[in-house]
């Protein structure tokens, strides 16, 4: 299956425990399309950044459910990457957040 990189990684995840586990172990979150496996997900980063990766673990999230008044309605389930990259290696989108 050849699908496009940027079909496999939607967006970075920055929230405040991807900025300490990017500190402290260079391992930065990407959400990523639900059904992508992880040398689906490697492949794509180091094609899209031109780095060197040395893990991956996903997480799956399932959506939460929400409420508009009396309608009741759920939010789409959404996967995550937590990609560890080989020591010396970043990536500049990071790097300003």
């Amino acid at each position: 299956m050849t699908t496009d990189y940027y079909d496999i990684i939607r967006v970075p995840r920055i929230t405040e425990k991807g900025t300490r586990l990017k500190e402290k172990n260079n391992v930065l979150t990407f959400e990523v399309k639900i059904d992508a496996n992880k040398v689906q997900v490697r492949k794509a980063i180091e094609g899209i950044f031109k780095v060197k990766v040395s893990d991956i673990t996903t997480v799956k999230n399932a959506g939460k459910l929400k409420r508009v008044g009396q309608r009741h309605g759920r939010r789409s389930d959404w996967k995550k990457a937590y990609v560890t990259l080989k020591p010396g290696e970043k990536i500049d989108i990071f790097e300003g957040a």
